[in-house]
């Protein structure tokens, strides 16, 4: 439901526009004058405002209205506002418009046209809503999983029957095991399912944007903060919010990811207003927590609010039985993409695709399946076009004959795409710190988005 602000000294004014708007399901609430209703606003959330703009002062200046309109503009306080006038001023609605007022309407003014106007403005502040929410949202693979080892298919009977509640639930396993699509899969069969699915990988936000990122900002909150930005809790209201990566959670901000997830409340950066954070919480790392938590990286507490259930993915090396179920749906993905038809595996590459030890998991089975559809000559995928051997694994990668610094700089892009853009991570699987990796990066004058090439 819709809360309309109505500021008017004058209580029979307010109340024939209560009368109206309740019609259209408005729920109203009254002030007398400015410094009411800016009291009222550090309390309540409200969706448009109606603004007389003569009170005490005088009564044909507007002087009033407009301070009013101004002091929003410097709390940063982006609500839609229609100014209501007794006297047809031009000036002052030209005025109050340059100010940020969306619109005017003329007392004694026809409920037709005072209805008429409130109903455009919450539905173009609605359309703007669900636009900014499109654009900070990514698209998400919604497949269900592909399983058939005993190991995968307990798992997915237990994420069905963590789906059913709303207890926060922590997904382990290695890089490219697929923890992204389990939280899909777990979202997809919960109560929640047709609501918004919103990820976020923690990793990859930087400490500074960390609050901006997660509970959003208004416009002026901080130098950069150019317009205001949705949170991703706010974005995910109602729905599910992924945090991937969660274990890169600097321990400083760990802090306030717990304060929200104990009392599902937050407040949007530079505003005071309180926001209900009404989501469904999947957490997901590849990092040992308990190890962190022994060396003081992790709080226990937070452990303790993100794992009520925790789900964990065996590496595909220890379900040989997934292996060939995965590679033909890969298969027919990728010939699909690529327009290769008809495609199909010998007995030979289905052998050399189960003897595989695949320590980059279901990631790299995918990208081995793909390069095979490019680099096939004909309809059948032979063992030559994996380009694997029985006894491949991580640590017998040959390296070309390059100058140390070029191959330095080709591996740290290499570990940065293998882990999704994550840098820290990036950094911890080549042994490098934080700020270590970051000097690199700068050193090499790495630009990140050829990681897209």
């Amino acid at each position: 439901m819709n809360t309309i602000l109505i500021i008017d000294d004058q209580a029979d004014v307010r109340m024939a526009a209560v009368v109206a708007l309740n019609q259209i399901g408005c729920h109203c609430i009254e002030a007398q004058g400015p410094d009411e209703a800016l009291a009222l606003l550090k309390q309540t959330s409200v969706n448009l405002i109606l603004l007389d703009m003569n009170f005490k002062l005088d009564t044909t200046s507007g002087e009033e209205g407009l301070r009013f309109l101004q002091q929003l503009k410097t709390q940063q306080l982006t609500i839609p506002v229609v100014v209501m006038t007794a006297w047809a001023s031009v000036d002052v609605a030209v005025k109050a418009m340059q100010l940020g007022a969306v619109d005017f309407v003329e007392k004694p003014w026809n409920n037709i046209r005072l209805i008429s106007i409130v109903q455009q403005q919450l539905k173009q502040q609605q359309i703007s809503h669900d636009n900014a929410c499109l654009k900070a949202m990514q698209p998400e693979n919604s497949d269900e999983y592909i399983a058939q080892s005993p190991q995968m298919m307990r798992l997915l009977a237990q994420a069905k029957r963590a789906a059913q509640t709303d207890a926060s639930i922590l997904i382990t396993g290695e890089n490219g095991t697929g923890k992204s699509l389990l939280a899909h899969f777990i979202h997809q069969h919960s109560a929640r399912k047709n609501q918004r699915f919103v990820s976020v990988n923690i990793g990859a936000i930087a400490p500074s944007l960390f609050e901006s990122e997660l509970f959003g900002h208004k416009k002026g909150a901080f130098t950069d903060a150019k317009e205001d930005r949705l949170g991703r809790f706010e974005i995910a209201n109602g729905g599910t919010l992924f945090l991937d990566e969660i274990a890169t959670l600097p321990l400083e901000l760990q802090s306030k990811m717990l304060r929200v997830l104990e009392s599902q409340e937050f407040e949007v950066l530079g505003s005071s207003q309180t926001q209900q954070a009404n989501v469904r919480i999947i957490a997901a790392t590849n990092a040992e927590i308990a190890s962190s938590i022994e060396q003081g990286e992790f709080r226990r507490d937070l452990f303790f609010r993100i794992n009520t259930i925790e789900l964990h993915i065996p590496p595909l090396r220890e379900r040989p039985e997934d292996i060939i179920a995965l590679s033909t749906h890969l298969l027919a993905i990728h010939s699909q993409k690529y327009q290769r038809k008809g495609l199909v595996f010998s007995a030979q590459a289905q052998m050399r695709l189960t003897q595989y030890e695949w320590p980059g998991n279901v990631r790299e089975l995918s990208h081995c399946i793909e390069r095979a559809v490019i680099m096939s000559d004909n309809n059948e995928i032979m063992a030559s076009d994996l380009s694997l051997t029985p006894t491949s694994t991580a640590s017998s990668v040959a390296f070309p004959l390059v100058p140390l610094e070029e191959l330095e700089k080709q591996m740290i892009l290499k570990a940065i795409a293998e882990f999704d853009g994550n840098v820290i991570a990036a950094g911890d699987f080549l042994g490098l710190s934080k700020s270590a990796i970051y000097r690199r990066i700068e050193k090499h004058q790495l630009d990140l988005k050829d990681l897209d090439n």
